[in-house]
C-alpha cells in the first residue's frame, strides 16, 4: 500500500517547485526546517481540534510532506546533498510524526491511545534506518511508510473537519490514532522480519 514506491513519479513533479527554490536561494536544510515549522503548526492546529482547525491542519500536514520531498531534491539539484542532512532531515521527520500525533490525541484527550500510535510510527521508522545501518539498504518497505501516513493524516483531518462527531464509538481522529496503532507496530515487524530473513 506503500507511496514510496511513487517517489520517483514525485520527483519530476517536484522539478519546477525545486528549481523556484533554488533561484530564491534557499538551502535544503532551511527547508527541512520550515517543513517541521508546518508539521508543529499541524499538530497545534489538531489540538484545538475545532472543524476549522482540523482544515487547516491538514493542509498544514501535506505541506509538510510536500517540503519533506522537497529539501532532498534541492540537495540533490544543487550537488550539496551530505549526510549532515540527511540526519537533520530524519531527526526533524520524527519530531514531526510525534508533534502531528500528539495533537491528534490531545485534540481528542486520548492519551494512551496516541501512545500507542507515536511508538508505533516510531518504531517503523527505526526500523527502517536499523536495517540501513545493518547494511542492507534503506527500507521502505511494509503496508505503511510515512508518506502513507502523511496521506491519511491530512484526508481523515479533512474528514473530521466535516464529521466531527463519533463514528462507531470513535471519532475519525481516534479511528486514525487505533490504525496507525496497530499497523505500525505490525510493519515495524514486517520490516524486522524481511531483514532478518535477508541476514540469513
Amino acid at each position: 500500500m506503500t507511496l514510496d514506491q511513487y517517489r520517483s513519479v514525485a520527483n519530476r513533479l517536484l522539478e519546477p517547485f525545486v528549481g523556484a527554490a533554488d533561484r530564491l536561494g534557499l538551502s535544503p536544510d532551511g527547508v527541512s526546517v520550515v517543513a517541521f515549522g508546518f508539521a508543529v503548526a499541524a499538530g497545534v492546529a489538531f489540538y484545538l481540534g475545532d472543524p476549522l482547525w482540523y482544515a487547516l491542519g491538514g493542509l498544514f500536514v501535506f505541506l509538510n510532506g510536500w517540503l519533506d520531498l522537497v529539501d532532498g531534491a534541492l540537495a540533490r539539484a544543487q550537488g550539496i546533498a551530505s549526510e549532515g542532512g540527511d540526519l537533520l532531515d530524519h531527526v526533524l521527520d520524527r519530531y514531526a510524526d510525534i508533534a502531528m500525533l500528539v495533537g491528534l490525541a490531545a485534540g481528542i484527550d486520548s492519551y494512551a491511545l496516541g501512545l500507542a500510535a507515536v511508538t508505533g510510527v516510531l518504531m517503523t521508522s527505526y526500523l527502517g534506518t536499523q536495517i540501513q545501518a545493518v547494511g542492507l539498504g534503506r527500507a521502505y518497505g511494509g503496508l505503511v511508510g510515512r508518506a502513507d501516513r502523511l496521506a491519511l493524516i491530512g484526508v481523515a483531518a479533512f474528514v473530521a473537519a466535516v464529521v466531527p462527531g463519533p463514528v462507531f464509538g470513535l471519532r475519525v481522529v481516534g479511528w486514525l490514532l487505533a490504525f496507525f496503532a496497530v499497523i505500525g507496530h505490525f510493519t515495524a515487524l514486517q520490516r524486522f522480519w524481511g531483514a532478518w530473513s535477508d541476514l540469513d
